[in-house]
């Protein structure tokens, strides 16, 4: 990591990623016990210029059980509602803390930011760009329940034109070898530019289909359809109901099937799913802690 920064998935080598991996499962490991002496005497800086929950709250769990201090900045409050701009914000900061956690609604903000930044910056999500910890938490996620990534059917399913985290996921599962099929509706499909980058990059399979059958894969990875980005609301709700993963769909699914989804999600997959014991969706959440407990201890050496 260049400096420490984790800014996108495509700056790792399959190396690093392993690296955080490995650690990361070190990390759960010392999770009951003397984690908190790792960042001890550090502060770290969660900089969320966006709405989240999840990846907030597991990088501010992630730092407290490392035993680093927490400053915490709310936009809203500060003098970037005076109009101060980002790259006068991050200098700033950059002079109070340790590690800059950030998360911001334009692309390319976190490179920007680790520019400016003598200290490590870690990408929170910046835009519709990258998302990396999402990514290295899903890989986690698919390797413990696994044990491997190499060789696995992996489906991702769902609106894959929109969902960014899936672009980085494919190139990630490339990086691993994994076979990925990639359903969506004709309209959703993730950009070709993308699958072909990843297929020869990494030589990997890669197939795409609008039939949602998942007989015979290790994985089903869910994201939700976007119905807010259709222009005809009706088209929107109706592929909605077209692709959801319900108990009738898994009807001929392998038992050991792992079934994924990056959370919050809506009606894609419904409750009745969540109490099957191929649902795995709460235990990746709760991955991002020992995942990002990684990404933090390995930016602050």
């Amino acid at each position: 990591m260049g400096m420490h920064d984790l800014i996108s998935i495509r700056d790792l080598e399959k190396k690093d990623v392993e690296l955080v991996l490995n650690e990361a499962a070190r990390m759960e490991k010392m999770l009951s016990k003397k984690a908190d002496a790792l960042l001890a005497g550090k502060i770290v800086s969660t900089m969320f210029f966006e709405p989240s929950t999840r990846t907030n709250m597991s990088f501010q769990a992630a730092a407290k059980r490392l035993g680093a201090k927490l400053m915490t900045f709310y936009p809203s409050v500060s003098s970037t509602a005076k109009g101060e701009t980002l790259g006068d914000t991050i200098r700033m900061i950059d002079g109070y803390v340790d590690v800059i956690v950030l998360r911001h609604p334009y692309e390319g903000a976190a490179r920007f930011a680790a520019d400016l930044a003598d200290h490590p910056v870690i990408n929170a999500g910046d835009g519709g760009n990258q998302h990396p910890t999402q990514t290295l938490l899903d890989l986690y996620t698919v390797k413990k329940l696994k044990g491997r990534i190499g060789g696995l059917k992996v489906s991702l399913l769902g609106d894959l034109k929109h969902a960014r985290a899936m672009r980085s996921l494919l190139y990630g599962l490339g990086m691993f070898g994994a076979e990925v099929t990639l359903i969506s509706p004709p309209s959703l499909r993730m950009d070709e530019e993308i699958i072909k980058e990843t297929k020869e990059k990494f030589g990997i399979s890669v197939s795409q289909t609008s039939d949602i059958n998942v007989k015979g894969a290790d994985v089903l990875y869910v994201c939700r359809i976007q119905k807010e980005r259709f222009s005809d609301q009706y088209e929107g709700e109706k592929m909605q109901r077209e692709f959801r993963v319900d108990l009738n769909t898994l009807k001929n699914a392998d038992q050991s099937l792992a079934i994924l989804h990056p959370l919050p999600k809506v009606d894609e997959i419904p409750p009745e799913v969540d109490s099957d014991p191929r649902a795995k969706y709460f235990e990746q959440a709760k991955n991002g802690v020992p995942v990002r407990m990684a990404v933090l201890n390995l930016a602050s050496r």
